[in-house]
């Protein structure tokens, strides 16, 4: 197998991260070296880090690049750190992972061939803050692909674990853009370069709700529907305009049926709707949920004027200032 390398992103995280500590200690048939970048804490994390090295005698080591930058900032620079020919699984500082979870990863990716970028994911089994069992994440219905990655992540990233491959070339495209999390920039990159990826049924970790996740989930399809319904369109319009943007000078990178599918959709929010109608149907864009897809359907085909998103920081409106 391919040396095992785990990243670990810390913020303040001391409350939870000896409990996730210790399930790393727990793998079982995973040799593993761990790789953390605390991004600025100040109630104790990063003594807990060097203590859990010294005490485990694990090869760990700190990636200590100054500045803060969140949560996906902090694993990219993590995965540009690490070093080459492995395999490279993000961690969460407060989940509890079950002890078949590397093992599992890296049997999966083993049987994928080397070369072809790959990408592991699984389910959750979703706890409270106290760890007590409140559901499992939902299952995908419809194949992992680039025309799902397009308006939908279903890679949750404390599950996600990369092939060498599939390093190589997240690292080779443009940073992900403000607003979007690492581990849905993977699952485009990967799908659209007809990469491999296997999506686990069995839940690899205790997935801990808490109120102050970076990123949370629903136990169904549904209430993610209901959920994203209530949000409101402009944040995901935005990242889908983020994502939009950064993918272009990646095309390169992907295959040719994803570069067509990007060239239909790159200037949709600005057509009109009979027009982004019909690229919607030849692009097949799909969400995993009924209710999901339709809450799209509605956001992609509002008036021109109504669908050109709010700017999250460094990403500008289709046709707008900055905008190319």
């Amino acid at each position: 197998m391919p040396p095992l390398h785990v990243l670990l992103a810390t913020y303040n995280g001391a409350r939870y991260l000896p409990e996730q500590l210790d399930s790393l200690v727990s793998q079982r048939e995973a040799a593993w070296s761990l790789l953390w970048r605390d991004d600025g804490s100040t109630d104790g994390t990063p003594a807990l880090l060097e203590a859990f090295a010294r005490r485990t005698g694990r090869a760990a080591e700190a990636v200590t690049l100054p500045g803060r930058a969140g949560a996906m900032g902090s694993f990219m620079r993590l995965l540009a750190a690490a070093p080459e020919g492995g395999h490279y699984a993000f961690c969460d500082q407060d989940d509890v992972w079950l002890p078949g979870k590397l093992a599992r990863a890296q049997a999966a990716l083993a049987e994928m061939p080397e070369a072809r970028p790959a990408l592991y994911c699984s389910r959750q089994q979703l706890v409270d803050a106290a760890l007590r069992p409140t559901g499992l994440s939902p299952l995908p219905r419809r194949p992992l692909g680039f025309r799902n990655a397009l308006v939908q992540n279903v890679v949750t990233g404390c599950t996600l674990v990369l092939n060498d491959a599939a390093r190589r070339l997240v690292l080779a495209a443009p940073p992900p853009p403000p607003g979007t999390m690492h581990d849905w920039w993977c699952y485009l990159l990967v799908s659209g370069a007809g990469g491999a990826m296997r999506f686990d049924p069995e839940p690899g970790l205790l997935y801990r709700q808490h109120g102050a996740n970076a990123v949370g989930t629903q136990p169904s399809l549904l209430r993610r529907g209901l959920a994203a319904f209530t949000r409101g369109p402009e944040r995901f319009l935005a990242v889908f305009s983020g994502h939009l943007e950064r993918l272009r000078p990646a095309a390169p990178l992907l295959t040719a049926e994803a570069r067509e599918t990007l060239a239909l959709v790159a200037p949709l929010l600005t057509l009109p709707r009979r027009e982004r109608l019909r690229r919607l149907r030849r692009a097949g864009l799909y969400r995993q949920g009924a209710a999901e897809d339709a809450v799209l359907r509605v956001w992609l085909l509002m008036p021109p004027g109504m669908a050109a998103p709010a700017s999250l920081p460094g990403i500008s409106p289709p046709g707008g200032a900055g905008s190319r």
